[in-house]
């Protein structure tokens, strides 16, 4: 088995904490703003809007455009749903930009830094790339390069994605291995030829069930968190 020399690394999620970073921020807007409104059930909303816009795009629905246009899009609409009236443009969108502002999970930032004594890590999410880098300046996440699914007009889970990542990177397929929290994205990086590493995040989803333990027993690695991975494969 070829050892690797890329990890790269899905993000909302696996490395962030979308949900309970969203709820915080939408909690303050409202209190900020005197109206009632369920923070968490908006943002569940507003991340289950985010595979059918993106389906969209790949499907050619809609022109190619990136995560944060796609992410207004459905904004727009959950507002409307939710009976939120009255934010000004500039209002709206910063609330739109509190995607560049995910707090990382606990152990993020030090298993980053560990991994990257002996790997190249990278993201390889589909987020653009002035979402991904302004994210990484507020939670001080320490990548190597940032790779956004922008670069190839391909969001995952299409296979140019995961080829396209690794050819950048100057690695082989089976050189470079796929991180992430979701099977969906780690089969289709497996389909490419790429190695995979399972990274429980259990607490995603908040009181619900997150992503615990995979259904999928061929994934290279199955880890508690990066700190695990990271003594896993030798770190």
């Amino acid at each position: 088995m070829i050892t690797p020399r890329v990890l790269l690394f899905d993000v909302f999620g696996t490395v962030v904490d979308w949900r309970g970073s969203i709820t915080r921020e939408v909690r303050a807007l409202a209190a900020d703003r005197g109206f009632e409104l369920d923070a968490a059930a908006f943002a569940d909303a507003w991340r289950a809007g985010y595979r059918p816009a993106m389906d969209r795009v790949r499907s050619g629905d809609l022109p190619w455009m990136n995560i944060d246009r796609l992410h207004r899009l459905i904004l727009d609409e959950i507002l409307a749903r939710f009976g939120v009236a009255g934010l000004s443009e500039a209002e709206t969108d910063h609330l739109n930009r509190v995607w560049h502002r995910l707090r990382p999970w606990p152990d993020s930032v030090g298993g980053l830094k560990r991994l990257k004594q002996k790997f190249i890590v990278t993201t390889l999410s589909n987020g653009n790339m002035s979402l991904l880098t302004e994210m990484a300046k507020h939670a001080g996440l320490p990548w190597d390069c940032i790779l956004s699914a922008e670069l190839f007009h391909h969001y995952k889970p299409d296979r140019e994605t995961y080829l396209g990542a690794a050819a950048l990177l100057g690695a082989r397929p089976e050189e470079a291995m796929m991180v992430a929290a979701h099977e969906g994205d780690l089969a289709a990086a497996r389909a490419a030829g790429l190695r995979t590493a399972f990274v429980r995040r259990p607490k995603e989803l908040g009181r619900r069930s997150g992503y615990d333990l995979p259904r999928d027993h061929s994934f290279d690695f199955v880890a508690d968190d990066f700190l695990h991975l990271a003594s896993q494969i030798g770190v």
